[in-house]
């Protein structure tokens, strides 16, 4: 049997080329139309819609300046171009919730120099509070988020329960301004069992054995001071009717 030539041995891994190449382009082919893939109920891939959350930002206007050049002058003489990067069109989330902060802020402050008093802190609260709100929309399993808004609503309540004893006109105002519902705190309630009510009726039989124990205490200290008050009056009356000696100058 003769040997094959060199010619031979290429035009033979051409071919095996050629046909390992057409496999390749097979295989990187669809293996069907998609309303075959339909029909088959082959599996998708899922486009979930994002919802429009609406946030307490989009009332800012783009072209609203950031806070640390909102009052500079020299603003009125630059370019337009760095106008835009200096507003709010080019700005961050931080940078949007120190303008929207400061607008709560504005509204329930006593004075332009009041920068820490409890409305003041109430309504920085607040910008957090629906900050933290509009991300779990987004995020619903972001806890750490979560409990960092729960300890704001917290630290808020507080704030607005000791406005609400002191002053209550504050206190109203703030609420109407930042337009926040106050609900009253619920009262205390606890589990009723067994055990709870051995232990409180024990208790009060202790609380009143305690007060039958101090009654008696105080009755006998009120007879021992009775008795000594009337052996000071006998005392007094046996000196004023003791008779002087004569003689003797009254």
């Amino acid at each position: 049997m003769a040997a094959p030539t060199a010619g031979a041995l290429s035009a033979a891994m051409l071919a095996m080329l050629g046909r390992g190449a057409a496999a390749a382009l097979g295989r990187a082919r669809p293996a069907c139309s998609p309303a075959l893939q339909q029909a088959r109920g082959y599996a998708r891939p899922v486009t979930r819609r994002r919802r429009d959350i609406p946030s307490q930002l989009d009332d800012l206007p783009p072209t609203m300046l950031k806070k640390d050049y909102a009052n500079l002058p020299v603003m009125n003489s630059v370019d337009d171009v760095v106008r835009r990067l200096l507003s709010l069109e080019m700005a961050s989330q931080k940078e949007k919730m120190k303008i929207k902060t400061q607008q709560l802020v504005e509204k329930v402050r006593r004075s332009p120099s009041d920068n820490g008093s409890f409305e003041v802190q109430v309504a920085i609260l607040t910008a957090r509070i629906r900050m933290f709100e509009e991300h779990l929309q987004r995020h619903p399993k972001d806890k750490n988020n979560r409990r960092r808004m729960l300890m704001d609503v917290d630290k808020r309540k507080k704030l607005l329960g000791y406005l609400r004893r002191v002053r209550y006109d504050t206190f109203e105002n703030t609420c109407q301004q930042l337009g926040i519902q106050y609900s009253l705190p619920a009262p205390y309630t606890r589990r009723v069992t067994k055990r709870w009510l051995v232990k409180k009726a024990f208790c009060v039989k202790v609380f009143q054995e305690a007060r039958k124990l101090k009654a008696a205490e105080r009755m006998k200290q009120r007879r021992e001071r009775q008795a000594r008050g009337r052996a000071g009056q006998g005392q007094e009356k046996v000196a004023q009717e003791k008779p002087t000696p004569e003689g003797t100058p009254v």
